[in-house]
């Protein structure tokens, strides 16, 4: 016990710290109340929170985002925020006790958190301002001044000695007296109860004002793109895709569908907050090595240009063997070779300077795909539409690039906003600086969807199904192999096209017991399935999908 806890009246320090721990958290809430106000007015993504957390992301190794990705899937980001707000909450309160005792010091610390979130929100590559940098910067000023105030109604921990009032001179006797005079009167030195409560309340309701303005602010932003989305009608495409061939979907419970609706489309990008871009403001740039004549486009300007609708098939490099980070929408957008081509580019082989295209995002990311690919005739596009509908934002409304046969990671820009023409020597765009692979084109892969790991099924005919995928290629054919026995083929379905994954089926007469199911997929080349297993990283994984079951 220090000699100021010794005093008669002082208040312990194990009496100070819980409500200095309290302080600290109401602290936090306040600066991150305050921010995102702050932040509403600036825009939504220079939040600390969201700051923080991108700039994590940005510096995580591919094989920590890789795990993330695997073992969270769509709730990685989710994951992200409340890891990064529990370790704020843990900070806030060792804070709050460090200000019980010494308020300076605590105010300060408070401070340097702001620096942190300043930093990271200018750090950013889709950072323009040092506006960037007031959320953080006025957040943590009221957080460290609620922190100053609260903990100054906890007392320094010693008591004041305040002397008697002089009643002998107004003729009053003293209550009592001791050897010098009249007895002072000690009491605890600025422990404040009553204005500790009152300025904890109102730190609190203060707080819960801004936040909830913050977050209607926030949501206004966003009712202008969101108005915008909701007024375009797709025009009738120039090129319609051919009808789905009626044997293309299975008649298989557990199958995959065919189509797969956009509620239930993956969604694998790095943005924390969804960019929400009104298409009436939106603008694409085209410029740079071998452009000749640069162009900028607005939304409308798409729409008024021949279109063309397909059936597509998109895999993320992230997908693992049999995961589900595949799906087939039915798009309808612009070529992109065409509007390259009045630009005035030509592909490498026909003498043009830029072998790399790279598409830019309103949130800063940067995807480089092959010039080459996107120009030699495939159904490479600007889309605009997905599934009958205007793109979702979360999938890159208004407009995003997609190129068949590519992994996301090099072909499909989303919230697409620039494109420079390039060199893959004088360039890397964000995932190669993270150690991916400059080029990826898609892995011959297949799924078993059908009956599923660990299943029971019921002795006799079990019908195994599931999908394959070459896109670009083209799925020429699937085998089944039960346990250690010889590879049995399958039965496929209708091709769309070779841009699409192909659903299969097997009927398998099971026996009691445990069995392990595998499937191999071979595509147009010839080319079949490997079974070296591989990770995602740096290309995509490879290896052959296997289920365990037990026959009852």
């Amino acid at each position: 016990m220090s000699e100021e806890e010794k005093l008669p009246g002082a208040r312990p320090a194990w009496r100070r710290r819980p409500l200095g721990a309290v302080s600290g958290l109401l602290a936090a809430c306040a600066a991150l109340a305050v921010a995102e106000l702050v932040a509403a007015a600036v825009r939504p993504q220079a939040g600390p929170v969201v700051a923080v957390g991108s700039a994590a992301v940005d510096r995580t190794p591919a094989a920590v985002k890789d795990y993330a990705i695997r073992h969270f899937g769509t709730d990685d980001k989710l994951v992200l925020q409340l890891g990064i707000l529990a370790t704020l909450a843990a900070l806030a309160l060792l804070l709050g006790v460090l200000a019980a005792d010494r308020r300076r010091a605590g105010a300060t610390g408070v401070l340097l958190f702001g620096v942190v979130g300043a930093w990271a929100a200018t750090s950013r590559p889709d950072s323009t301002s040092w506006t960037d940098a007031l959320p953080s910067a006025v957040g943590v000023i009221a957080g460290a001044g609620v922190l100053y105030v609260l903990t100054g109604r906890l007392g320094p921990g010693k008591a004041a000695h305040t002397p008697a009032p002089d009643t002998q001179s107004r003729g009053v006797a003293p209550a009592a007296t001791g050897p010098d005079g009249p007895a002072a009167v000690t009491r605890e030195a600025g422990w404040d109860r009553r204005g500790f409560v009152v300025a904890a309340t109102a730190a609190a309701a203060a707080s819960t004002a801004a936040g909830t303005l913050g977050r209607v602010l926030t949501s206004s932003r966003g009712r202008d793109a969101a108005a915008s989305r909701s007024t375009v009608v797709l025009p009738a495409p120039a090129s319609a895709a051919a009808p789905v061939p009626k044997r293309a979907q299975l008649r298989v419970p557990g199958v995959s569908s065919f189509v797969t609706p956009n509620k239930d489309f993956y969604r694998v990008d790095t943005a924390l907050v969804v960019p929400k871009v009104d298409a009436t403001a939106w603008r694409l740039r085209i410029h740079g090595k071998g452009v000749t004549r640069p162009m900028t486009v607005t939304f409308d300007d798409l729409l008024r240009r021949e279109l063309i609708e397909r059936h597509i098939t998109l895999t993320c490099v992230s997908n693992e063997v049999g995961g589900p980070y595949v799906g087939n929408a039915h798009w309808i957008g612009v070529r992109l070779a065409d509007l390259l081509a009045e630009c005035g580019v030509e592909p490498p082989s026909e003498g043009g300077p830029a072998d790399q295209l790279v598409a830019r995002s309103v949130d800063g990311m940067t995807i480089g795909s092959p010039v080459e690919d996107v120009m030699d005739g495939r159904d490479a596009l600007l889309a605009v539409g997905m599934n009958g509908e205007p793109l979702p934002f979360e999938h890159g409304f208004p407009v995003r690039m997609l190129v068949p046969g590519l992994y996301g990671y090099v072909s499909a820009c989303k919230w697409i906003e620039d494109i420079e023409l390039t060199t893959f020597d004088s360039y890397d765009p964000y995932w190669v600086k993270r150690k991916w692979a400059r080029k990826a084109p898609v892995k011959t892969q297949s799924r078993i969807d059908t009956p599923k790991p660990f299943a029971r099924p019921t002795a006799g005919t079990v019908m195994v199904a599931g999908v394959a995928w070459a896109q670009h290629r083209g799925i020429d054919k699937v085998e089944v192999r039960v346990d250690d026995g010889p590879w049995q083929q399958a039965d496929l379905a209708a091709e769309d096209t070779r841009d699409t994954w192909r659903q299969w089926s097997f009927p398998w007469k099971a026996i009691r017991g445990g069995h392990t199911l595998t499937v191999r997929a071979t595509d147009r080349t010839g080319r079949i399935q490997t079974e070296r297993r591989t990770r995602t990283v740096p290309d995509g994984a490879s290896g052959r999908h296997s289920v365990v079951v037990t026959v009852d």
